[in-house]
């Protein structure tokens, strides 16, 4: 038997549907982001990035690549192993402390990454409560719906940001055990959560709270703790989940709640057990950059003065910018050969480089392009973003003024 052939027909099918993923080689320069250079196939050549998660360029922070050094000098480049067997270093052990104090809760744990600790961690908590019943939002990523699919028991699926739908789902549970999960800020739509009325129906019906904050931690509240901050709910929230790869530009997930809920998670999750400990060095360079955002506004404010800009320019172009009240910026497509051609004709003639996000990201016939402004984009970017868009808009024959969404 040749089992190549499985394989290959299964890449045929993405290739048919148009869903084949292609990384671009791109080397970024400290002290130049959002430039970087792309190693194209006719050579290196000078891009700019927009669609990068580091949304406050913290990865390129002076304080952060410092420490990172520092501590990779002093102790090496390893962990040395589980933390089970190899111990914990005590730069993550300051790491979780930093995390904890973050969000007002009384311990955090680190993971390898922010899909394990979702995956991990709702199924861990899920798998402890018996007989529960996890109530989680239709839009989750894919990391929640892991964890909520491992977790092994029932499941509802209440309408995105539906509180009349997640509430008729609450009374119909009765008396037994629940779990409600969410993200506070979806990251393909930009949307946010109601933070504050899904933690009211948590204490009317007697469920737990678990929030993804992924998108928003470092970018929201008085100290960077997310939406559930600013919103004044964090100390409502049983379980807050983050991640280290994003607004902190580092590497790393986590989660912070109660000592027993952490303790408990520690002790059973397998996903946390059995798995190398993140190094040393990028413990100190996120305790560092957490560090700096507690106290330093000067990233969100710039970074929301950049959102909002982006979102100006190019509704005044007539790029169909999807509508929403955060610093995502998701311009409207609406199919995958357009979107494809459209990133290709960006990255190619205009140097700009934006990833098409396609299904299962984002459901069929939505897709599109996410762009991410970051304090680091000048007006001469923000410029020249809208006249690349429109300009590959016409080529492509895509509407501009998208007005249905636009009303919306």
């Amino acid at each position: 038997m040749t089992y190549d052939r499985f394989f290959s027909a299964a890449l045929a099918l993405l290739h048919e549907e148009r869903r084949y993923r292609v990384f671009a080689d791109l080397e970024r320069t400290a002290g130049r982001f959002p430039h970087a250079t792309w190693h194209s196939p006719d050579g290196p050549r000078s891009v700019v990035l927009w669609c990068s998660n580091d949304y406050l360029g913290m990865g390129q922070h002076p304080k952060v690549i410092k420490a990172m050094v520092d501590t990779a000098v002093r102790v090496g480049a390893g962990a040395g192993g589980t933390r089970n067997i190899a111990g914990t270093n005590h730069p993550l052990t300051q790491l979780e402390a930093e995390l904890a104090d973050l969000h007002g809760k009384e311990a955090a744990l680190l993971f390898t990454s922010g899909y394990v600790s979702n995956q991990t961690s709702i199924a861990t908590i899920a798998k402890l409560i018996p007989n529960c019943l996890i109530l989680s939002d239709a839009l989750n990523h894919n990391s929640m719906i892991e964890g909520v699919r491992r977790a092994g028991g029932e499941r509802k699926i209440f309408r995105h940001n539906d509180m009349a739908h997640l509430e008729e789902l609450l009374i119909a549970a009765g008396e037994r055990p629940k779990l409600i999960a969410c993200e506070s800020l979806y990251s393909m739509d930009g949307d946010v959560a109601p933070l504050a009325k899904i933690c009211d129906l948590a204490d009317k019906y007697g469920a737990m709270t678990y929030v993804d904050e992924v998108h928003a931690v470092g970018m929201y509240g008085p100290r960077g703790g997310g939406i559930a901050e600013r919103d004044g709910v964090m100390h409502r929230i049983d379980v807050l989940e983050g991640t280290l790869a994003k607004a902190f530009g580092c590497l790393g997930g986590y989660i912070a709640a109660s000592a027993a809920v952490v303790d408990a998670v520690r002790s059973y999750a397998p996903g946390f057990i059995f798995t190398t400990a993140l190094p040393p060095a990028v413990c100190a360079s996120a305790s560092a950059a957490i560090r700096h955002l507690k106290s330093s506004h000067w990233e969100r404010d710039h970074h929301q003065n950049r959102a909002a800009r982006v979102k100006a320019v190019l509704n005044t172009a007539g790029v169909p910018v999807i509508p929403n009240d955060t610093h995502i910026v998701p311009v409207m497509v609406g199919s995958p050969e357009k979107c494809k051609e459209a990133s290709d004709l960006l990255l190619v003639e205009h140097g700009i480089y934006i990833q098409p996000i396609n299904y299962p990201t984002v459901p069929r016939g939505t897709e599109r392009l996410r762009i991410t402004p970051t304090p680091c984009h000048s007006d001469a970017l923000v410029d020249a973003l809208a006249e690349a868009l429109v300009d590959v808009w016409r080529q492509l024959g895509l509407p501009l003024r998208y007005r249905t969404l636009a009303a919306g």
